[in-house]
């Protein structure tokens, strides 16, 4: 019987440590915030999309959640992919990113993750404060959508409206 608990708890320590592993590889502090947005916003412009920026870190357990919800959900993750260039904003103590955070109007006052819309040619359009889009202990898919709907590439093109 102390085999079998012991190793049921190797086991428990083997399945943390592989979560672990896998929520450190959203956000990397040793990226170039800078360089990694300026790509998005070339690739966005040429596509004719937009740049949803999800500035956290992996210490954020709201942060991976709202990716959670985004990566698992068909019709948040196709109307990102149709719209959207995405890129992980990292902050953290290892990297702050205090200089592109303060280009981008210090969006973190809102706290984390927050969110920040840039067109195709890197204007910011919209910062949004997550704490809006939540509903219970997570993030509304329905708050969400509509969110993302409304800062698309056809929600600011006026053709959309002649």
């Amino acid at each position: 019987m102390k085999q079998i608990s012991i190793i049921c708890l190797f086991f428990l320590f083997c399945a943390g440590a592989s979560a672990q592993e896998t929520k450190a590889e959203l956000y990397h502090p040793e990226a170039d915030a800078k360089a990694d947005i300026e790509n998005a916003v070339q690739k966005a412009g040429r596509e004719g999309k937009h740049v949803f920026l999800q500035i956290g870190g992996n210490w954020c357990s709201w942060c991976l959640a709202f990716n959670g919800l985004v990566t698992s959900n068909d019709t948040l993750r196709n109307y990102i992919a149709e719209n959207y260039e995405v890129v992980h904003v990292n902050y953290s103590k290892e990297n702050k990113n205090e200089a592109v955070l303060a280009s981008l109007g210090y969006p973190q006052r809102f706290g984390f993750p927050v969110f920040v819309i840039l067109d195709g040619q890197g204007n910011r359009l919209h910062t949004q404060n997550s704490a809006y889009l939540e509903e219970g202990k997570g993030h509304s898919a329905k708050e969400v959508l509509s969110f993302l709907k409304a800062w698309s590439p056809s929600a600011l093109d006026p053709k959309s409206y002649q």
